[in-house]
Formats: C-alpha cells, sequence, structure tokens
C-alpha cells in the first residue's frame, strides 16, 4: 500500500514532527539541538506546523489503571439508520459519554467501534444498558472485553 505524504514538509520539518511526537515536553532549545538548528528558526518552523495544523496539539498520557480504571471494552453498535441525520446525532451523544474515549465510524458488521473505560465492569455494564443500547437508534451492541493491552503507541508512524 503506497502511503500518501504531505509534500510541502522538507526533512527538517518530519525531524521536528519526529521529536515532538517522540516528546512533546521538550523545551524549544532542547528541541532545536536535537534537530541541528538554532531555537528561533526551530520555534517559527513549530509554529508553523501548528498553524497548519500538523501538530494538532500536546496533552500528557496518562496511567489509567494507577488512576482507578482498571477496565477497557471495545463496543461495536449497529444502529438502527446509518443516515447523515442519525449519524451525527449519534455521534454527538457519543461526545457526551466520559466513558467512551475513542470512537470509530467503521465498515463492516457494525457501524461504530468505541473503546470504553471504566472503574470497574459494573461501571460499564451499567453504561452499556442503560446509556448505550437505550438509545433509540441503537440496534445492537456487541461488547469485548480488553485483557490485556500488547501495544499502545498512539501517533503516526514518523521514519
Amino acid at each position: 500500500m503506497a502511503m500518501k505524504r504531505a509534500t510541502i514538509l522538507d526533512l527538517t520539518d518530519w525531524k521536528i514532527l519526529r521529536e515532538l511526537q517522540r516528546d512533546g515536553r521538550l523545551t524549544n532549545v532542547e528541541l532545536a539541538s536535537r534537530i541541528g538548528l538554532s531555537p528561533p528558526p526551530c520555534l517559527r518552523r513549530v509554529q508553523v506546523l501548528e498553524k497548519k495544523g500538523y501538530i494538532a496539539g500536546y496533552r500528557a498520557l496518562l496511567d489509567a489503571q494507577k488512576l482507578g480504571f482498571d477496565v477497557q471494552l471495545f463496543a461495536m453498535v449497529g444502529l438502527k439508520s446509518q443516515n447523515e441525520v442519525e449519524l451525527r446525532a449519534f455521534e454527538a451523544k457519543v461526545a457526551e459519554w466520559p466513558l467512551v474515549r475513542e470512537a470509530y465510524a467503521i465498515s463492516g458488521e457494525a457501524d461504530f467501534i468505541l473503546r470504553c473505560l471504566g472503574s470497574d465492569l459494573a461501571e460499564l455494564q451499567d453504561f452499556i444498558i442503560k446509556t448505550l443500547t437505550a438509545d433509540p437508534n441503537v440496534d445492537q451492541v456487541k461488547t469485548t472485553m480488553i485483557m490485556r493491552v500488547s501495544k499502545y503507541e498512539p501517533g503516526v508512524p514518523l521514519k
């Protein structure tokens, strides 16, 4: 499969993106040193990458288990109607549900796959039964418990 890449980025831009994806807390001085630029042009380049949307934001990755969120599951959701109005309405509801950490519209047997995170199984069961399956446009929900995370590498596969 051929990869479509942004052609307006140069090698220095790619280096900046790679380093910031590895560690978003780098100071501009540290980043400049790693990519071989002086700090002022490095900062200008980062600001341009942010303004153009290549850098969408910065955030801390939290340890869910240490914070008491011990149970994760995937919920495959089939909707009764897939018209655009109903899809948008469902997406708006999903955005309001704090236990849903990721949501993807998909093709295949389901319309959406949701990654849900809760403090215990009872909390997630309560959400699935009282909120998700109670939605008037939800036709079916199949859940799969996440037993162990073997790889978690958010971001983009930059070389």
